[in-house]
């Protein structure tokens, strides 16, 4: 049996898809199913039976002889949500219990960590573990990620195998539910439908012309290669890096999204709301070579082909994965 907490949602659900497409159908999935809108994508897929998140660690205590491994996806991701008891509960001692349970059953363990706690980069965005108890994330969020990453690196007991993944800016399939965290990508598909037209966040910093802040965005298939290939080797445990570790500009991305839907490009810019202003990432860019220097080799989607693909074939269409 695999294990995949957060299954419901965005990259949990595609990871599933992935399993799947290898053979792996004893998969347990461990979320809140409450949300109808989640739930569906989840719909189609070979799942061995769904654990409610809360019920998770009763389960696993009655199970683990069964378990070859657990893929800790599930998290609180609103980087707008600034209640810390929330992040407490969900992002740091919840992947505690985890890890700790990883430990007494000897399974291995891959988790979900953020860019998020890069903060504004000022220490760059290298993997280097040296330098993640030095980072300052901009966010309860990010904060909550880069405190369980160095508890992480701190703990003398760890699974046999274990390793935490950065992610960048991941968008694709079955994100629908997501609102406001769903990816630029997903807002640019609707208001084009709607209007014609795509707004982005005008730049509030001087170095920055407006529609040229960068990020990495990552397509989530490339993601959960990634997950699949630690699954398989078992090697190398540390803290990793995942992106495409190339930044692009969000004119870039909304260019290529009214490319992807057969328009001419028609862009205007609105302020950055205050609430995210002062938070806001002007660039990210991973740096990938620590994943690659352990054997990962397959090319990651440029944002010209992850675009014409989730646009062409789910959004343009209201498909899920």
């Amino acid at each position: 049996m695999i294990v995949v907490t957060g299954a419901a949602g965005f990259i949990g659900s595609n990871l599933i898809q992935r399993l799947n497409q290898d053979k792996f159908s004893f998969i347990i999935a461990v979320d809140d199913f409450s949300d109808p809108e989640k739930r569906k994508n989840l719909e189609g897929k070979q799942i061995q039976e769904y654990v409610d998140r809360e019920q998770f660690f009763t389960w696993l205590d009655q199970n683990y002889h069964e378990i070859e491994f657990i893929f800790h996806i599930g998290a609180r991701t609103d980087t707008t949500e600034f209640d810390y008891a929330i992040f407490d509960h969900l992002n740091v001692n919840y992947s505690k219990q985890i890890w700790q349970k990883c430990v007494a059953y000897q399974i291995p363990l891959v988790y979900a960590s953020s860019a998020a706690t890069y903060g504004l980069g000022e220490l760059g965005y290298d993997d280097n573990e040296a330098l993640i108890p030095q980072l300052k994330p901009l966010n309860p969020y990010g904060e909550s990620k880069n405190q369980f990453d160095i508890w992480a690196l701190e703990q003398e007991e760890k699974p046999f195998f274990w390793a935490g993944l950065k992610f960048f800016n991941v968008y694709g399939p079955n994100e629908y539910h997501k609102g406001r965290m769903a990816s630029v990508i997903l807002h640019a598909h609707r208001q084009i439908t709607q209007t014609g037209k795509m707004k982005l966040f005008r730049s509030h910093n001087p170095e920055y012309r407006d529609g040229e802040q960068m990020r990495d965005f990552v397509y989530v298939r490339d993601v959960v290669d990634v997950c699949l290939f630690l699954m398989y080797s078992r090697k190398h445990s540390g803290i990793y890096n995942l992106g495409s570790g190339k930044a692009r500009t969000f004119l870039d991305l909304a260019t290529n999204t009214f490319r992807a839907m057969n328009l001419e490009p028609d862009i205007s810019f609105i302020d950055t709301p205050e609430d995210i202003r002062d938070k806001y990432q002007y660039f990210t860019e991973a740096n990938m070579s620590k994943l690659r220097a352990i054997g990962y080799e397959k090319p990651f989607h440029t944002l010209e082909e992850g675009i014409a693909d989730y646009v062409g074939n789910y959004l343009k269409l209201g498909r899920y994965l």
